[in-house]
């Protein structure tokens, strides 16, 4: 497409063109002496002649009009511009959902987009693309297993920045464990829909422990679309080792192992394959307290006692005014007073002990919130303590101010929890919140993430997956930053400067040739 930059100019420069014109008119060749016999009409036909102007040399007369148009026409700036190729766009399933049955739901809105143009990949690894024959016969693709992990989120940030400026249609299962970290910001052109996966459900082994020494405590998991289910059952312990264990509804074959060493492991007989230790020792808690803080204790014993639900190990919980004996072995201490901790109970983290230490008084008036992933609950932060924690501190719970909520010291095989507020309704709103149980749980028992994550079947609500994004007022550009423009210029005074060659060429032949009267 031609466009002039400067078009009111190459207007203006086009009135050039009665330059030539007058040229001819009044630039006359001389013509001629003819002897006659007599000059009696001569003046009367030199007055007719130069009554009766015309043009003449017409050839010269359009290549010099052409020479002047070319040059009016590089005074307007003229500029070819190639519009970029039309933008296909590009379409992402999750191997879950293409795998599954929800697929059929938007299968006819893919097919359209595939119609325009739109190239089908898999949200996956080098976003491999999705054949003809993979897309119509999806039954007998390879179906992945049901506790594979994905990251959505860092899939899709990947597939935008992969293809700038195209329109992306995404295609994802809603499960909440493919949602991981930090919500990216997409640009305008993602357009995301999740679906559920019909009838999600899986159920696993958390835990296993030594009730009685005839007896096991399995503890066991079941994960729908809408909630986490914990359940215990307690079964015989087998006299010899490599026996089989009772089914389960919903669990694969359990095989009862024990080594040398006396520890003894249930066998997962499944694709996974894991071994599940059998711990034989009880979780043993003390939680001390202070005049100051007797209802903060309140809150974490019922909070402790909800969490041992989820625990393999059997809970023995103190709670206490007065702190524990040196001599109490214990995995975990909280320490809920303003005073600090004794140093010969600091000591005993090399052993691997727990501490927990909550805020001190007065502490600092805050307004914020936390939350443990972007996607649950924000609970509400009124006080916090400023004391500083150490530099290798771990942050475990971070404000919406950045401020440190709940951090992390590890000491040799235990650590140190330092909790910058407290249980209080006063300093926060976790004492009212059901989650406390659950927040408490990956700390007392790391492992039950690592064994919980691969198996959550909870789906995340959709206004949860894409960031809001802001309206734009900036006006579109006319033409895509990636569309060519050539500049016409060069080429025109190119061929002005042949046309003038020619033009001198042809207008000397011709004023060679006399012309007659």
């Amino acid at each position: 497409m031609l466009t002039f930059l400067a078009p009111s100019s190459g207007l203006l420069a086009l009135l050039g063109l009665v330059v030539p014109v007058a040229i001819h008119l009044w630039n006359r060749r001389p013509a001629r002496t003819v002897p006659v016999g007599s000059i009696r009409w001569l003046a009367v036909a030199a007055n007719r002649r130069m009554r009766n102007l015309k043009l003449e040399q017409w050839l010269v007369l359009l290549l010099r009009a052409g020479l002047v148009a070319l040059l009016a026409g590089a005074v307007g700036g003229p500029v070819w511009r190639q519009p970029p190729p039309p933008r296909l766009g590009q379409v992402f399933i999750s191997p879950d959902l293409l795998a599954s049955e929800s697929v059929e739901a938007v299968r006819a809105t893919i097919d359209s987009l595939r119609r325009r143009g739109f190239a089908l990949r898999q949200l996956s690894r080098n976003f491999p693309r999705i054949s003809d024959t993979t897309w119509q016969q999806l039954r007998t693709a390879p179906r992945p297993p049901a506790t594979a992990t994905y990251d959505f989120w860092s899939r899709v940030q990947q597939a935008a920045d992969s293809f700038p400026g195209q329109p992306i249609r995404v295609y994802t299962s809603a499960t909440l464990r493919h949602f991981r970290g930090n919500r990216p910001a997409l640009p305008t052109t993602v357009s995301w829909q999740a679906l559920p996966l019909p009838g999600a459900r899986t159920t696993w082994l958390t835990g296993a422990s030594l009730s009685a020494p005839d007896s096991l405590r399995l503890l066991f998991s079941q994960s729908t679309t809408e909630a986490v289910l914990t359940s215990r059952r307690t079964v015989a312990r087998p006299q010899q080792n490599g026996l089989l264990l009772p089914r389960i509804a919903g669990l694969p074959p359990l095989r009862y192992q024990s080594e040398a060493g006396g520890q003894a492991f249930i066998q997962v007989l499944d694709t996974d394959s894991n071994r599940v230790p059998v711990q034989t020792q009880p979780l043993r808690v003390w939680v001390y307290h202070d005049a100051g803080h007797a209802l903060d204790a309140r809150y974490m014993r019922a909070a402790l006692r909800a969490a041992a639900l989820g625990l393999a190990p059997r809970l023995e919980l103190a709670v206490a005014s007065t702190p524990p004996a040196l001599t109490k072995e214990l995995d975990w201490l909280y320490w809920l007073a303003d005073t600090p901790v004794p140093a010969a109970w600091q000591q005993r983290t090399a052993r691997g002990l727990m501490l927990w230490q909550d805020g001190r008084q007065p502490g600092t008036s805050v307004a914020t919130t936390f939350a443990v992933t972007p996607q649950e609950e924000q609970y509400r932060i009124s006080r916090l303590d400023t004391t500083l924690s150490h530099n290798s501190a771990t942050v475990v719970w971070l404000a919406a101010t950045g401020q440190p909520v709940l951090t992390h010291q590890q000491a040799g095989r235990g650590g140190f929890y330092r909790f910058h507020s407290r249980l209080h309704p006063a300093w926060s709103s976790l004492a009212d919140s059901p989650d406390l149980p659950l927040l408490l749980l990956p700390l007392l028992q790391p492992d039950s993430t690592h064994t919980f994550s691969p198996h959550d079947q909870r789906q995340l609500a959709p206004a949860q997956i894409l960031a809001p994004q802001p309206p734009s007022s900036a006006p579109q550009p006319a033409w895509p930053a990636r569309a060519s423009a050539i500049d016409m210029r060069p080429w025109l005074l190119l061929a002005a400067a042949l046309l003038w060659l020619l033009e001198r060429w042809v207008a000397g032949r011709t004023a060679a040739k006399p012309r007659a009267v």
